[in-house]
């Protein structure tokens, strides 16, 4: 009776600790997209990002953020009813040297939907590098349609605006001018981006002290490129 006894306690008490140390992993909170603040001489806009979409444009965004580049750096073409676009040009109009360009992302099935963020590039659909611009309203007509040409691969979306769509559309509204290099679309007064940071991050170190990028940026296109109705916007720049 004893030894059955016995027996039967081994059996139970091994049993008694698995059940003990087999307890299921707290699940993980998926960590929250990263935003970034723009501080501007307009107002503030705060964007969202989609590294889960865009991996290759969020990283590229974001390293050009962290760096200053967008620090003292001008929103310099607003066509109403289309776009803002900026992220190259000083307030001289002189543009910065940038990165080497990236592969377009633009066939991840995101659309060019109202207050969207995407990768602003020339003919070549992997030419982006720093500057973006922001949806004014759905322009599916850049989204990706295919990959025969640089006109079907479509601009890549990378984010959205989360706050601040009220200060894109004030900037959309201002005057318009022929400057610098531009022969129209220049917003009057100019719009600067004052800062950029991540949220939740340290201001970034001044452009000034940041190490000097690799290559000189190349002249950039808008989207409007493939747009013939806009008379100024398949300018470069």
């Amino acid at each position: 009776m004893l030894k059955s006894l016995l027996a039967t306690l081994l059996l139970i008490l091994p049993l008694s600790l698995v059940a003990q140390t087999a307890k299921p992993a707290p699940a993980t909170t998926p960590a929250a997209p990263p935003q970034v603040l723009l501080r501007t001489s307009q107002g503030n806009i705060t964007l969202e990002l989609y590294p889960d979409k865009a991996p290759k444009s969020v990283a590229n965004f974001l390293q050009y953020v962290r760096d200053g580049f967008y620090d003292g750096t001008l929103l310099h073409r607003a066509i109403p009813g289309y776009l803002v676009q900026g992220g190259l040009y000083t307030r001289e109009l002189q543009p910065k040297r940038t990165r080497p360009a990236i592969a377009s992302e633009a066939d991840n099935s995101l659309s060019n939907l109202r207050g969207t963020l995407a990768v602003a590039r020339g003919a070549d659909p992997n030419s982006g590098t720093a500057q973006f611009f922001i949806n004014l309203v759905d322009n599916r007509r850049l989204d990706f349609a295919g990959n025969q040409s640089g006109l079907t691969w479509g601009y890549a979306v990378f984010g959205k605006v989360i706050k601040g769509m009220e200060v894109v559309d004030k900037i959309a509204a201002l005057p318009t001018r022929a400057l610098g290099p531009f022969a129209g679309d220049v917003p009057n007064p100019l719009v600067l981006i004052e800062s950029a940071h991540v949220v939740g991050e340290e201001t970034p170190t001044p452009a000034a002290s940041a190490p000097t990028p690799a290559k000189a940026a190349s002249t950039t296109t808008t989207p409007a490129a493939r747009n013939a109705a806009k008379k100024t916007a398949g300018k470069k720049g």
